[in-house]
């Protein structure tokens, strides 16, 4: 079916960019997901932070089920539903599984005790409304902790592909998608009906050979354009060239190799609860992420 002409992201694209994603990773063994493996295990560190058990879970865009095994082998854990929207992925995940989009959850209200996501909330054109309907789909005084990038992600690939497109074809095709702010994101969840929401972010820098190398990596983990607007035609030889350039002449080491910067951003938020506490004045939260967690463990 084609898409939605008004959407911001290609939902059909999207899906196939994963299904893309699962197979090479069967193909060579694992494939290049350390980006999603290590933001999993740092959002875990999180998770360990909160003294109480989350018997009923939902793994949010599960891929292979990673962190789904993780979440199940808590103590206190009864069940975790893994929803991936790539067939071929949760086709690797443990069951319970289900075929869901971030966008279009197909799950009743106060389902969950807990619901995890990592690298899914980015790719949502809706972002209050998606946080909306993970609120309803929380027990009261649960949990949402999820791992999204952010707006400072890869702003070394887009400087170079803005520079190279504009001097080789005189005009710019949108190929990074937006991201929200750090600053924004709390605000989100407290808008969404979250109580004691809290935000941080963490940067995590992988260096490549060359703008080439990262750009296979990006294929390999589903995280490629999947932008309704995209321009549909391949990249021109001579632009690409002007961006791997760009890239090494303005990003490079030392040793020569091309540093990509990943910001993750970390939102926690409970759904709302009579024994929590009640909210300070708009604007005042002076605490980390780790004390907010701590308060209602």
């Amino acid at each position: 079916m084609p898409s939605d002409p008004s959407a911001l992201f290609d939902r059909h694209a999207w899906r196939l960019h994963r299904d893309r994603a699962a197979r090479l990773a069967r193909g060579q063994g694992g494939g290049p997901d350390f980006l999603h493996a290590e933001i999993a295990d740092r959002l875990i560190d999180r998770l360990d932070l909160v003294n109480r058990d989350f018997p009923i879970a939902l793994d949010l865009a599960a891929r292979d089920g990673g962190l789904t095994r993780t979440v199940a082998s808590r103590p206190g854990t009864v069940q975790v539903i893994a929803a991936e929207p790539s067939a071929a992925f949760l086709d690797a995940a443990p069951a319970p599984r289900v075929v869901a989009d971030p966008e279009f959850l197909p799950f009743r209200q106060a389902s969950f005790d807990l619901i995890a996501s990592v690298m899914a909330l980015h790719w949502t054109a809706d972002l209050p409304g998606a946080l909306v309907q993970l609120r309803q789909a929380l027990k009261p005084d649960g949990l949402l902790l999820a791992a999204m990038l952010g707006g400072q992600t890869l702003v070394e690939l887009r400087t170079a592909l803005f520079e190279a497109e504009l001097a080789e074809e005189g005009g710019v095709s949108p190929r990074v998608s937006p991201a929200i702010e750090l600053g924004d994101a709390a605000a989100l969840l407290q808008r969404a009906g979250f109580a004691m929401p809290v935000a941080d972010s963490e940067t995590i820098t992988v260096s490549y050979p060359d703008a080439l190398a990262l750009m296979r990596d990006l294929r390999s983990m589903g995280e490629t354009n999947a932008l309704a607007a995209r321009r549909r035609n391949p990249m021109r030889r001579a632009t690409l060239a002007r961006a791997a350039a760009i890239y090494a002449e303005r990003f490079s080491d030392t040793d020569g190799r091309i540093r990509a910067s990943f910001q993750v951003l970390f939102l926690a938020g409970w759904a709302p609860h009579s024994s929590q506490p009640q909210p300070l004045p708009r604007g005042s939260a002076t605490h980390s992420l780790a004390e907010a967690l701590k308060k209602s463990g």
